[in-house]
This record gives C-alpha cells, sequence and structure tokens, in this order.
C-alpha cells in the first residue's frame, strides 16, 4: 500500500468478508532510516466506509479534504468516517522521519449500513489517553484491554460508530490466562505479535488472525510469550456489498457513481 508493505489477513482466500469488518492491514514493524526517508501514502479517496487505524508504534500524520489534520502516536486511533466521499493523506510525520524509529500500525475498515454510506464525513482524532483500559484477571498474569469503540464488561470506548462495534487492542506479557466473552456473531484476534492459545487447543502465532465461530461462547486466552493483539467484535451488517479499490458500496452502480463523483471533483481537494 504506496511506500507501505503490509501483512494482510482479511480479506484472505480463506475468509473473504467478516462483516462488520472488510479489509485488515498490519502495516511494520518497519525502520525508518532518517538517510532513507520513507514516503507518505498521497492523497486518495475513499466513500462508504470507516477506515480506522491503530498506531502501535511511531507517529503519523492525517489530512484529508474536509480540514482536518491529526498527528498519531504510538496508542492513539484515528477513525475516519469517508460516508459519501472524502480524499485523505497519512504517513510518518516530518520529525519522526527526521529522528527514525519504528513505525507499526493496523489499518481497518469498517463498513457502513446502506443507510449510512452516503453520510456527511468526519473525523475522531482519539489520543491515548482517552482510552479505557479494562484488566481482566485470572489464574495468571492480567490482561489489559484498551477499549476503543463499544462496550466490554462495562466500559465503553470513545469512537463513536453506525453499527455495534467492539475494537480492543492489548499488548500483554506471557503467562495471561483468562476468559473473555465477546458480544457479537463476528468475532476476530488478529495477533501482532507473541503466541496466544485458545480453549487449550488452538495455538495462534504473530501475524495470523483467527475467526470465532457465530456467537461465541466465553472462552480461555493464554499467552505463551510477549506481544501484542487487536481483539473485534461487531453484529453483522446482512448487506449486499459491491467493493472496489478505494470505494465500498451496495451495487456496482453505486462504485461506478463513486468513480464519476470522485472524477469530477465531489470530493473535494487535497494538496500534499
Amino acid at each position: 500500500m504506496g511506500p507501505f508493505r503490509v501483512k494482510q489477513p482479511l480479506p484472505s482466500r480463506e475468509v473473504r468478508e467478516a462483516s462488520p469488518f472488510i479489509l485488515l492491514h498490519h502495516a511494520g514493524p518497519h525502520i525508518i532510516d532518517p538517510a532513507h526517508p520513507m514516503e507518505r501514502l498521497g492523497p486518495h479517496p475513499h466513500r462508504g466506509f470507516e477506515p480506522v487505524t491503530f498506531l502501535f508504534h511511531g507517529q503519523a500524520r492525517h489530512r484529508d479534504s474536509m480540514g482536518n489534520h491529526g498527528i498519531l502516536n504510538a496508542g492513539d486511533v484515528q477513525w475516519m468516517t469517508a460516508g459519501s466521499g472524502v480524499l485523505h493523506s497519512e504517513g510518518p510525520t516530518d520529525e519522526f522521519l527526521a529522528r527514525g524509529g519504528t513505525l507499526e500500525l493496523i489499518q481497518l475498515w469498517v463498513n457502513l449500513p446502506a443507510k449510512h454510506k452516503m453520510t456527511t464525513p468526519k473525523y475522531q482524532d482519539i489520543a491515548s489517553s482517552k482510552i479505557p483500559v479494562h484488566t481482566v484477571t485470572g489464574n495468571g498474569q492480567p490482561l489489559n484491554l484498551h477499549v476503543v469503540a463499544g462496550t466490554y464488561d462495562g466500559v465503553t470506548g470513545p469512537a463513536e460508530t453506525f453499527s455495534p462495534v467492539l475494537a480492543m487492542t492489548s499488548t500483554f506479557d506471557a503467562g495471561v490466562d483468562v476468559e473473555l466473552d465477546l458480544p457479537h456473531a463476528t468475532s476476530l484476534i488478529y495477533i501482532l505479535h507473541g503466541g496466544v492459545i485458545l480453549n487449550d487447543d488452538h495455538a495462534i502465532n504473530e501475524r495470523y488472525m483467527v475467526v470465532l465461530d457465530e456467537d461465541p461462547a466465553p472462552f480461555r486466552l493464554r499467552t505463551t510469550s510477549p506481544g501484542s493483539m487487536i481483539i473485534l467484535s461487531g453484529a453483522p451488517l446482512n448487506e449486499p456489498i459491491a467493493m472496489h479499490g478505494p470505494f465500498v458500496m451496495n451495487t456496482e452502480e453505486e462504485v461506478r457513481a463513486a468513480y464519476r463523483d470522485f472524477a469530477g471533483g465531489k470530493m473535494g481537494t487535497l494538496e500534499e
């Protein structure tokens, strides 16, 4: 994706979609060398869904055709609603490129319900200090869950969503042994680093994603090494999907209309 080399567990040959989640990219960890700076991902359009960025390491900058501008530091989240259409650009800040370091992020695409596809675009800049941490205890080390969106065990994240979505991140130690109970029919766990075991018999290594059964029962999670992960749970939209490039709509005609509107300048302009 532009200057980034990414892992893509969703969509894949095994999992084409997991409504309402339609894409997950893991970029990095990428070592930024000031002597060989990375380019930013230049202005590009989106319509019909919500691109969400979870920054695990580094510093990144966002700009869009609505006039929004945000700087993300490690632990921050950018939740953008593309809605009827927006242009945006993203990538390492100039300051981070100059000093160098590790850049790592997850980008998630969350589908919008048909009735909200053409909603007014908006941007939620969520600092890590605004993300509540819920600690789950069990038989071993505790597990800290950073609740970005939705509600888990009475703790509600700050992100506003258009359908029921739970999104949490966690950086964990070895020796965690807890029980988790996710609320929605679609539930995913992606391991960035480290390893976990589910229900004593399913080992998940880093850079792998597991899709839980529909309406999953509570399950046991044990960690075998230090690492990090993202946990997602959402209510399926049960609507047709027409997806091409940067647009996610319900019909092919709506996708063609998105391309026409983009070419006609109806999604605004953005100078890099």
